[in-house]
């Protein structure tokens, strides 16, 4: 199921570099829940989660499986798919005409993470997320715990979520950022302000994703 996120705008903060910028966001879909496992085998059929529930999120997924996941629902959906993908996986570029599915940007996953708010959090934490206190080492389905304002589950915590963007390419190449926090993270991971990164072929048991879809 998708969500309605409404245009507008966000401030986006580099702690690194102490670096701050302003992005609009135009109305776009986002996914309700994290992809699920059952989803992903359903598009895939393959199974690369640690963690082994049909509802609990995807993880164990790269970047790059992520772009491939967003191209085989648009084609079996018979959508233009949005991502160009080079023979050896090393080149991606992206239609911003297309209709097909797509991983949010950084700006547009903060943005509807807060939920029209100022906050970091859209909620306290035990309600909202799965992190180190309360998972018990591993995920759990999604939607188990309480959405934001506009019905986005698992934001925070469970895992985190790839997004489409190149980190710092002078410095990390083509390292692309993932945010939200994920089951093995203290509190303070669990913020809708952190960003973290890896290499688009990197994948780990706490690290999933959800898709978006312009309009």
């Amino acid at each position: 199921m998708m969500i309605h996120i409404p245009k507008g705008e966000i401030r986006l903060r580099d702690d690194r570099i102490k670096h701050t910028w302003n992005v609009e966001i135009k109305p776009f879909l986002l996914s309700k829940y994290p992809v699920t496992q059952e989803f992903y085998f359903a598009v895939t059929q393959q199974s690369p989660s640690f963690c082994k529930g049909e509802q609990h999120p995807v993880e164990n997924v790269s970047w790059n499986d992520a772009v491939y996941f967003c191209n085989l629902l648009s084609r079996e959906l018979e959508l233009k798919e949005y991502y160009s993908i080079s023979s050896d996986g090393k080149d991606v570029s992206c239609d911003l005409e297309a209709n097909g599915y797509r991983l949010p940007t950084e700006a547009e996953w903060q943005y509807a993470c807060i939920a029209g708010t100022t906050q970091v959090r859209y909620g306290e934490i035990d309600d909202i997320a799965w992190y180190k206190e309360n998972s018990g080492d591993q995920t759990h389905e999604v939607g188990n715990k309480e959405s934001n304002a506009w019905g986005l589950y698992d934001m925070l915590g469970n895992v985190w979520e790839w997004c489409w963007d190149v980190y710092d390419e002078k410095v990390y190449g083509s390292y692309r950022i993932f945010r939200g926090g994920g089951w093995c993270d203290p509190e303070r991971g669990c913020l809708a302000t952190n960003r973290r990164r890896g290499h688009p072929t990197f994948s780990i048991d706490d690290l999933g994703f959800r898709i978006a879809k312009s309009l």
